[in-house]
């Protein structure tokens, strides 16, 4: 019935499109909903049991039978594992770690695609594909599997491998454009005006502008402190009422925790909107504010800066309400710290450049390795076969 794969394998290329998706949705939001992992795991569970069934009952070898097991307990015995790890030490985000969960459970082994079967010229391909770095075409894909035989790792390794490229796209980029410094491989400069439309982590802060970072060590220092994460800005804003450009016309005045509303909006979860970001951020507007608001548009003719502090030497209680936000919504806001989102904010009112960190959006390089690990196989281990080190 199945001419190029086991019923399983064949099924298993639904990954493929769906992995694309919440790729998409990584990019546009940065956000994938619990909903479309659900039936992934699902179907892996199902395919996992299927495959059991047949080795366990076949005639499959006892060699291959042990194999199977082997790798099995490994994909879900040490992928899982790890991912949740790296997921609370904060290298993965949450989507990142649900993602190699589902990995694990559906691409535990290697699938076999028999490539001559899919066109009339396999023949003529197969001397082409024994030529790639590492490969040795055997008339199925994929084309290099480890002696470990955990496709899931493969998958692992191909996102780690592919995702080290993008640092040094961004340098690139950073390079084209003049900025040059260590900072450029972690950040890119980008106008204030546009900080609401961006996600990422704000680096550069009042006392340690990256630019002026020209050492490893310097640049080193100053990521072992954490930034603003976007997110919660776009938080603080929709939960003060105010835009960014009001923030940056009268800073001494809305440094005064005194000028927060009483009734004050709902921070949201700081995404931005489909349609983007919606407080109006062009110069003298206060944005998309609520009519209880000092800062709304009736009051705003009307409405008389607060003066700085009289006593030069008089510290605001809590400047900026930083500590009152992240109290009242209860909540981190992503890892925030007041004093993190201080000095964002006094970075943000001061300078008209600030460097992002984008981030990575990590299931981007994942579905780029699934691809790759389905038709090629792991990359590492043809580099590395390739020069002579692997098997």
């Amino acid at each position: 019935m199945f001419d190029i794969a086991s019923g399983p394998d064949l099924l298993r290329l639904l990954a493929v499109p769906a992995f694309g998706y919440v790729a998409w949705l990584d990019i546009r939001t940065r956000r994938v909903p619990n909903r479309a992992w659900l039936p992934l795991l699902g179907l892996g569970a199902v395919l996992l049991l299927w495959d059991l069934v047949r080795v366990t009952t076949g005639d499959t070898e006892p060699f291959a039978r042990q194999n199977f097991y082997v790798r099995t307990l490994l994909s879900l015995g040490f992928v899982v594992p790890l991912a949740y790890v790296f997921w609370r030490i904060g290298g993965f985000g949450g989507a990142d770690a649900k993602a190699f969960f589902v990995v694990a459970v559906l691409l535990p082994v290697y699938p076999t695609y028999e490539l001559w079967r899919l066109t009339a010229v396999g023949d003529a391909l197969g001397p082409l594909l024994d030529r790639l770095p590492g490969a040795t075409y055997a008339g199925t894909v994929p084309l290099v599997e480890t002696p470990v035989g955990v496709f899931s790792l493969t998958v692992l390794s191909n996102t780690v491998l592919l995702g080290a490229l993008y640092p040094v796209g961004l340098a690139a980029r950073n390079a084209a454009a003049g900025y040059r410094s260590p900072g450029m491989f972690v950040a890119k400069p980008v106008c204030w005006d546009a900080v609401t439309g961006e996600y990422g982590t704000l680096l550069q802060m009042p006392d340690r502008p990256l630019r002026e970072r020209r050492s490893l060590s310097g640049l080193g220092a100053h990521l072992s402190v954490r930034g603003l994460d976007l997110d919660a800005l776009r938080m603080y804003l929709r939960w003060r009422g105010c835009s960014l450009a009001a923030l940056r016309e009268q800073p001494d005045r809305y440094r005064d925790p005194e000028t927060v509303a009483s009734a004050r909006s709902a921070p949201g979860d700081g995404a931005i909107p489909a349609g983007g970001w919606d407080v109006d951020d062009s110069p003298g507007s206060a944005g998309e504010l609520d009519d209880d608001s000092p800062d709304s548009a009736g009051e705003a003719a009307d409405t008389e800066p607060t003066a700085a502090p009289d006593d030069a030497g008089e510290e605001l209680a809590d400047p900026w309400a930083a500590a009152a936000f992240l109290t009242d919504i209860e909540g981190s806001a992503y890892g925030t710290t007041p004093a993190a989102l201080r000095e964002g904010l006094e970075t943000l009112t001061d300078e008209d450049v600030v460097w992002i960190s984008p981030g990575i959006p990590f299931l981007v390089p994942l579905f780029l390795g699934l691809v790759a690990a389905f038709v090629y196989g792991d990359l590492l281990f043809a580099l590395l076969r390739a020069v002579g080190v692997g098997g």
